[in-house]
């Protein structure tokens, strides 16, 4: 895959490329085999090499036209980016690109229409970045990525800083990038953490955000924040609560269940039975710091046991010295692992 930058002068010049309501883009995406987006003052094309070299030549084309002063007509604009358009492929393409502008609304957001057109397109024609390199720190989060490439279902179990949920992303961004997998998708139980936080303002989407916040900063670290979010108008990567899988089959996806010692028992068992047809999942988790409710049992512990040792089901279980975060992580968790001892006075004596 060859990917592009082509720089702009102005937004005028990316409106003119893109035309109105994107038409322009989306004749290209049909005439050609390629992505196109316009981000931080530069149009990105992604796709195979002589489709890409063929539309970098017509944008050009048309930027040297207009930076010139010539005034051209959209029906001037598509003949520079399109052709003539005498294959009735492309013919067929530029009257549908028309006849769907009256059907979007004028107040609905850019990133809505963007998704519209990659639910047609479907999710595997959307562009994913390169992301940053990452390498593993020790052993057991080299065995980690390794088990998560080899294995339809993989349980990372272990201490907060381990890694279990980044590298989990990063294992994902991959497949999406190499096209082993079409989705990513992350969910986690809404449980709170201890505290009743009442009724949280706003819509769905942001009343979710502090769950899934952690999910967010790994993905922000590894692609970037626009990047993201493009993605997730695409529906290329989605992030939703474990109570939306419900009836669901994730094929051809990469799922991750983070927090995974939230779950209840019949929680994990729905859950781990979406896998659909070329899918991986990835299922983390920390037991030692569950927030459910004392009488409902941890599901996550659970699969491990009745799991572990099946055909393409891994366990990597995590140590303190697996900890990545402040050194100091390391000693708060091997002390709460150590057996608690009460070293302060109490009623007025001091205990042995």
């Amino acid at each position: 895959m060859l990917e592009v930058l082509i720089p702009l002068r102005s937004h005028d010049e990316a409106v003119r490329v893109l035309g109105p309501y994107d038409r322009n883009a989306k004749l290209l995406r049909q005439s050609l085999d390629i992505e196109i987006f316009a981000r931080a003052g530069n149009l990105r094309l992604a796709g195979n090499d002589a489709d890409v070299a063929l539309a970098k030549e017509r944008i050009e084309h048309l930027l040297g036209k207009l930076r010139k002063g010539r005034d051209l007509d959209s029906q001037g604009i598509e003949e520079i980016l399109i052709g003539q358009r005498s294959d009735a492929r492309i013919r067929a393409a530029g009257e549908s690109a028309r006849s769907a502008e009256p059907r979007t609304a004028p107040g609905r957001r850019a990133s809505e229409r963007t998704s519209m057109s990659s639910e047609r397109k479907g999710p595997m024609r959307a562009f994913v970045p390169r992301p940053r390199a990452v390498a593993p720190r020790g052993e057991n989060q080299r065995r980690y990525l390794e088990m998560i490439d080899s294995h339809a279902l993989t349980f990372g179990v272990g201490a907060a800083g381990t890694g279990k949920t980044f590298l989990a992303v990063v294992a994902a961004v991959r497949a999406l990038r190499e096209g082993s997998v079409r989705r990513l998708i992350v969910t986690r139980p809404v449980v709170e953490a201890g505290e009743k936080l009442g009724f949280l303002p706003g819509d769905v989407a942001a009343k979710l955000n502090p769950y899934m916040r952690p999910v967010y900063d790994s993905l922000f670290e590894l692609i970037g924040f626009e990047d993201v979010h493009e993605l997730e108008d695409a529906g290329v990567i989605e992030i939703a609560p474990l109570a939306y899988m419900r009836g669901r089959t994730l094929s051809h996806a990469f799922v991750i269940l983070d927090e995974a010692q939230n779950t209840t028992i019949g929680q994990m068992k729905m859950f781990l039975t979406r896998l659909g047809e070329g899918s991986s999942m990835v299922v983390t988790g920390d037991p030692t710091q569950t927030d459910l409710e004392d009488e409902k049992k941890s599901g996550f512990l659970d699969a491990i046991r009745r799991l572990r040792g099946f055909e393409r089901v891994g366990v990597v279980e995590f140590t303190a010295k697996d900890i990545v975060r402040h050194p100091l992580v390391e000693h708060i968790v091997r002390a709460y692992e150590a057996p608690a001892r009460d070293k302060g006075p109490s009623e007025g004596r001091a205990r042995p």
